[in-house]
């Protein structure tokens, strides 16, 4: 039997002068800013389009920095990347948001044990390619 095939995006973004990490709070969980891809979309538009949409922040994408598989009801990838503020204002105009903040490491690492690690993530990156027609 066939599985649905879903893509998820998420961006790490740091501060290094605070040294914490923008989170998203959901209806149900604790997440980087991110979500869906739309069909058409490629991975680096969906992370933009996700990031203003949850917390009202542009972000620059950088380096794709973790890729997590899922195969239960629904075949997932998610594909972290780490990220930039360029501009916005941090505001909340997405129901499924309950609030916006920046975490320490430890917080972030504590309420998303997904991302075990996050130190590791701040300091590695992988091969992306994006091709355009």
């Amino acid at each position: 039997m066939k599985k649905e095939r879903l893509d998820v995006v998420y961006v790490l973004v740091f501060d290094q002068h605070t040294e914490k990490i923008l989170v998203v709070e959901n209806l149900n969980s604790w997440s980087l800013p991110g979500g869906k891809r739309e069909e058409g979309e490629s991975l680096i538009d969906a992370t933009i389009r996700e990031a203003k949409e949850e917390t009202g922040l542009e972000v620059e994408v950088a380096e794709l920095i973790n890729v997590n598989e899922q195969i239960a009801e629904k075949h997932i990838l998610f594909f972290t990347f780490r990220g930039y503020i360029i501009g916005g204002k941090q505001e909340n105009n997405d129901l499924k948001i309950k609030q916006i903040k920046w975490l320490t490491i430890a917080e972030t690492e504590q309420l998303m044990p997904w991302y075990p690690n996050i130190k590791s993530l701040l300091e590695k990156s992988a091969g992306y390619l994006l091709e355009r027609e």
